[in-house]
């Protein structure tokens, strides 16, 4: 219980100050933690990032933070992005999963030391 409570604070803390929605940190922790498989991992770490990107939300709104044009344009391509994403990950195999995430984390990691 300890260990699910730890991976949720980290995450919760990396989605407050960095907006990444928590699944780089959530993902990594569900495999390699607490031993789930890639696709369980996924669908559990969707139901951890709502609630967390929900408070995240309030308070950069409180703050005007939030562009709701920009917001809501990504938003409608979001939510097209996921029904797509489901999809496929139904049809990949966990190993081509784990090197699709390998592959965009490391290239969100040089894009953040490039700028």
């Amino acid at each position: 219980m300890i260990k699910k409570i730890s991976i949720g604070l980290i995450s919760g803390l990396i989605t407050g100050l960095f907006a990444t929605g928590g699944g780089t940190i959530l993902i990594p922790a569900f495999v390699y933690i607490l031993g789930m498989s890639e696709k369980e991992s996924r669908a559990t770490a969707i139901c951890c990032v709502l609630p967390a990107t929900i408070v995240s939300f309030i308070f950069y709104y409180k703050n005007q933070y939030v562009d709701f044009k920009i917001g809501i344009l990504a938003a409608f391509g979001g939510i097209i992005g996921a029904l797509i994403g489901v999809k496929l990950l139904n049809k990949l195999s966990d190993r081509i999963l784990k090197i699709c995430f390998i592959i965009f984390l490391i290239y969100v990691s040089i894009r953040f030391i490039i700028k």
